[in-house]
């Protein structure tokens, strides 16, 4: 069978056996495939230590006809994700995007728009670009591409649009914003967000990739909490349960001078000896007239 050529980051390495690997790879000309990296884990190997979660490579690969695993028998390391500085919070958004990326697509969907989006997040937190708006743009962006986005311009019960409030009912299994008549004539069981209208202006910046205000949208704390628990409701309701990474999600919508970090283990500090002579030695004191034998 002819060998396929594609570009792919990398979701997943699992061991296989002493020196191999099953990888789960999310390509930009076939979509997501899971294949067999035979000898990987060797010391010399065929693919130049590309295969490393979250890095970008060049793949070479035999495509199976069956269910079975493809496998993977070149690979060529492009970019490699790295954590800049101190702050851990890039490197979990970087978990989250591949978590994400692995859990709502199918095998064999190519989706190069997707990947592209996944891509530049990956790059854009590599570098050190605010941690909240790579992740709000890469959910919103993710849903819009996989055909997921609620709808906020439009009540999704009688499809009029919504005017003239400045909160409006959210709900996530309904799939997306509900009116005031239809939310007393169909009230729902699950719980309903109240969300602002100036929040759901800047999801629909968010939510597309090339919009030029994108790259400098500012959103206070509040909106960002807001707009969290809701894309939590979404996603949670999407998936049918909440993401590993989940959470973790709270913290990464600080800014990093406010982030929570490990508080350091106070000092132990020895008693210092006091300057002078050593002390005489404890105990009972011999009696006088008791002299050590020559």
């Amino acid at each position: 069978m002819p060998a396929e050529h594609a570009t792919a980051l990398v979701l997943r390495c699992v061991d296989f056996s002493e020196s191999s690997l099953v990888v789960t790879l999310f390509t930009r000309e076939f979509g997501k495939i899971e294949a067999l990296a035979k000898g990987a884990k060797r010391l010399k190997n065929p693919f130049d230590s590309a295969l490393d979660l979250m890095s970008l490579c060049r793949i070479v690969f035999l495509r199976k006809s069956s269910e079975a695993l493809d496998l993977v028998t070149e690979a060529k390391l492009l970019r490699r994700f790295r954590c800049p500085g101190w702050d851990l919070a890039p490197l979990y958004a970087g978990y989250y995007v591949v978590e994400l990326l692995r859990d709502l697509t199918a095998r064999y969907d190519p989706l190069p728009e997707l990947f592209d989006l996944a891509d530049s997040a990956l790059q854009g937190l590599s570098l050190g670009e605010p941690v909240w708006r790579w992740v709000f743009r890469w959910e919103l962006g993710a849903l819009r591409l996989l055909g997921h986005l609620p709808s906020w311009e439009s009540c999704v019960i009688c499809g009029k649009p919504i005017q003239g409030s400045l909160r409006v009912a959210f709900r996530a299994v309904e799939g997306g914003v509900v009116c005031q008549p239809c939310q007393k004539a169909h009230p729902a069981p699950a719980p309903t967000l109240m969300v602002d209208q100036g929040l759901l202006r800047s999801m629909a910046v968010l939510a597309e990739p090339a919009h030029p205000a994108a790259d400098r949208l500012e959103m206070d704390p509040v909106h960002r909490t807001q707009l969290r628990h809701l894309l939590d409701l979404v996603i949670g309701t999407l998936l049918g349960r909440q993401p590993r990474m989940h959470p973790y999600l709270p913290g990464l919508m600080q800014e990093p001078q406010r982030r929570k970090t490990p508080a350091p283990s106070p000092e132990r500090h020895l008693p210092v000896a006091p300057a002078g002579p050593p002390p005489a030695a404890s105990g009972p004191k011999p009696p006088e007239d008791e002299k050590p034998s020559s």
